[in-house]
């Protein structure tokens, strides 16, 4: 008997309610209803109402959990119910008095299940995150009227020729198969996304009225409010609405301070007003060293509104920014997890880009059913632990190391686009690794292409070959979500570039030994195509002298590599780093690696800076232009010296820099600098239209009011 027809037969044949796909809701309801009678039935009734011989009976599925011994086992059963997976999974802990420690995982994905009029049996061969000599996995839980109280499950372990490994009788827990704490907190302002009903507008699911929380219901995940969400005020006037990587870094650490440093089931969700990047970028997956997939944030002036439009795009952008949080990758990277799994570009899901679905985005929105696709529910439901809770595994590992073929040379390229890789071939120990990214046009038709090619944006990815041979991909600390903004490359515009500082990322450092190194690129196309770059050979040698190795030394810590990826902090959590960088500037200002040094503090120190206090409050440090000014006016020469920095951020320090010249009042030497980055630039040869935007960039500087 197959398992689809085994599960039709978990509800009586005869039965009223035999087609009834019973709701998460409904059967709360029902239970609700059902504990009224039990506590009734306790006193004598003059009239009682017998209940029919062909009842419905309670769905098997949900959330169980017992001990054995010093052992506790939570059970996850998904064979009936709403959208059912077919799978049995389970997390195994070891208690020891008042303390509980995690010991691993299992899931059985093709268990056969066999049901009577009495019990529903279900066995099958797991999969565990440890070594077991018992894989053998059977469950049997007593059949129930749907009015009754849940039956315990019992779950026993086996060895593939029969002997009996551990067991445990597991009460019934929830209907939910994991529940996660869920705050979210508001700028003031802003107004955080309510309810959608999704019959204003023509879709491919059923008519119902969906927030945050049904959605992830639906996919059997309770998302339970801590009952602390706050609406976070400004503290004093005029305060930018622009936030920066920098700053949704600082606050989401000062909310996550209260936390321990661990996998818990928790997640945090900050309605901000607007990215620095602008209206392209509607939502941030946040992402750190030790405490992965903790926090995002969704961008209020970029998804809001009262049409049903706005709406659903609302509820999409709210769950699709916490789906990661839960480990899910956008359904066009699926291949880039580990283990890697086939991208799925026809995916209707939370997790797809409206734009990238064939037929765009009229087409996904009329066909999707608001849920996510079956892959993600059996992640969400059934994920071994670590690959699925907040602060366990990083983003990308067990999202369901990476495919090296993807990263190879395709046998057919009619892209009519060409990715290059350029870098100093030679780096010193713990200096930062930046590299440029160059798409270009090889149809001087044209080709419509991506504007944002920095790898935060993900439509290029770079995959890092160390010396010891092993291959990882660069992932950002910060995934960013934006709507495609598409740029035509042609005859007057053949190319587009970016530089990306890649020593950092959410693995920690990528360069941390001394030899050689390979990176290669990919980016996917509007059209599906993979453009793959050149390989890039990076050499990274050991300190040639004292100096070189005192600055290696101060350069190295994550708290330096997270301020070198956000150009620069306030952050208390960061101070380490500060006072490291700022070492480095007071003691070897004038030798050539201090420049790194300088760009990080010099930025940060020109701009506002917001955090969020552990009172909720809004703060904003304004700009410090004389702090920028002193710190990065000796950039130029440094660079001209030892050619340190890539062009591309030397001609954004330059501009910053005539920026504080002009927040002083001092016109005449923000227009030096802006003269001198011209000039600069011009010595170099650089290609006339690289040179032409370059002017363009001065000109927009100096009519630039601050």
């Amino acid at each position: 008997m197959s398992c689809q027809h085994q599960h039709s037969s978990l509800v009586e044949s005869d039965s009223p309610f035999a087609d009834k796909e019973w709701s998460v809701d409904e059967i709360a309801s029902l239970q609700a209803a059902s504990s009224q009678t039990d506590a009734t039935s306790a006193a004598p009734a003059a009239d009682t109402t017998s209940v029919p011989s062909a009842v419905p009976m309670r769905p098997v599925s949900g959330r169980y959990r017992g001990t054995s011994g010093t052992s506790q086992l939570e059970l996850r059963i998904d064979v009936d119910s709403r959208q059912p997976m077919m799978k049995v999974s389970g997390d195994l802990f070891q208690v020891s008095g008042a303390t509980v420690r995690y010991l691993g995982s299992f899931i059985v994905n093709a268990p056969t299940l066999t049901a009577t009029a009495t019990q529903v049996t279900i066995r099958g061969t797991g999969s565990f995150s440890f070594a077991t000599p018992f894989p053998v996995v059977t469950v049997t839980i007593p059949r129930t009227p749907l009015l009754s109280p849940p039956a315990s499950a019992r779950i026993s372990f086996a060895a593939s020729a029969g002997a009996a490994g551990s067991s445990f009788d597991c009460p019934f827990a929830s209907p939910f198969f994991r529940t996660v704490q869920y705050e979210e907190d508001s700028v003031s302002g802003t107004t955080p996304f309510a309810s959608y009903n999704t019959a204003l507008r023509p879709s491919g699911g059923p008519a119902r009225v969906l927030s945050v929380l049904s959605s992830f219901a639906e996919a059997g995940i309770e998302m339970q409010p801590t009952g602390r969400s706050n609406v976070i005020a400004r503290t004093g006037a005029g305060i930018d609405a622009r936030w920066s990587d920098a700053e949704l870094h600082a606050s989401m650490q000062t909310q996550f301070s209260v936390w321990r440093d661990e996998p818990q089931w928790k997640v945090w969700l900050l309605v901000a007003t607007m990215h620095e990047i602008g209206p392209t970028l509607r939502g941030i997956m946040f992402d750190q060293r030790g405490r992965q997939r903790q926090g995002c944030a969704v961008f209020h002036d970029i998804i809001q509104g009262a049409t049903p439009e706005r709406q659903r795009a609302q509820l999409r952008t709210y769950v699709h920014e916490l789906g990661h949080c839960f480990n899910l990758m956008h359904s066009w990277q699926k291949s880039l997890a580990s283990p890697p799994i086939p991208d799925r570009l026809n995916a209707l899901s939370w997790m797809n880009y409206v734009d990238r679905f064939p037929g765009g985005e009229p087409a996904y929105w009329s066909a999707f059913p608001f849920q996510f696709d079956n892959p993600e529910l059996v992640h969400l439901r059934h994920a071994f632990r670590d690959n699925v809770i907040m602060g366990g595994n990083p983003f990308g590992i067990g999202a369901a190391d990476l495919d090296i073929q993807a990263f190879s040379d395709p046998l057919v390229d009619n892209s009519g686009l060409r990715l290059e890789l350029e870098a100093r071939p030679s780096f010193v120990l713990c200096e930062p690794v930046v590299v440029e990214i160059k798409l270009y046009t090889t149809d001087l038709r044209g080709r419509r292409v991506h504007a944002q090619i920095h790898p935060n944006y993900g439509f290029v990815q770079l995959a890092i070959q160390k010396p010891s041979g092993g291959v990882e991909i660069y992932q950002p600390l910060v995934e960013h979500c934006v709507e495609s903004e598409m740029v035509m490359l042609d005859q007057e515009r053949p190319s587009i570039y970016t530089s990306a500082y890649i020593g950092y990322g959410k693995g920690g450092f990528h360069f941390g030994q001394p030899g050689f190194y390979q990176v290669r690129a990919i980016y996917h196309a509007p059209d599906g195509s993979q453009v793959v770059s050149n390989v890039l050979t990076l050499r990274v040698s050991n300190p040639r002298d004292k100096a070189e190795d005192e600055i290696a030394d101060l350069y190295y810590g994550d708290d330096q590599g997270k301020l070198f990826y956000l150009l620069g902090s306030d952050s208390e959590y960061l101070a380490s780093g500060n006072t490291a960088l700022d070492t480095v500037i007071d003691q070897y200002g004038k030798h050539p690696l201090s420049v790194y040094a300088r760009l990080t503090q010099g930025l940060n120190a020109g701009r506002n800076f917001k955090t969020i206090t552990a009172d909720k409050e809004l703060y904003e440090r304004p700009p410090q232009p004389e702090s920028t000014i002193e710190t990065l006016s000796p950039l130029v020469p440094l660079t001209r010296k030892s050619a340190k920095v890539d062009n591309i951020t030397l001609n954004m320090a330059m501009r910053r820099l005539a920026r504080a010249h002009k927040r002083t009042g001092d016109e005449q030497g923000a227009n030096a600098v802006l003269d001198q980055m011209v000039q600069t630039f011009e010595d170099k040869g650089l290609k006339p239209h690289v040179l032409k935007e370059i002017e363009a960039q001065a000109d927009r500087a100096r009519a630039e009011q601050v």
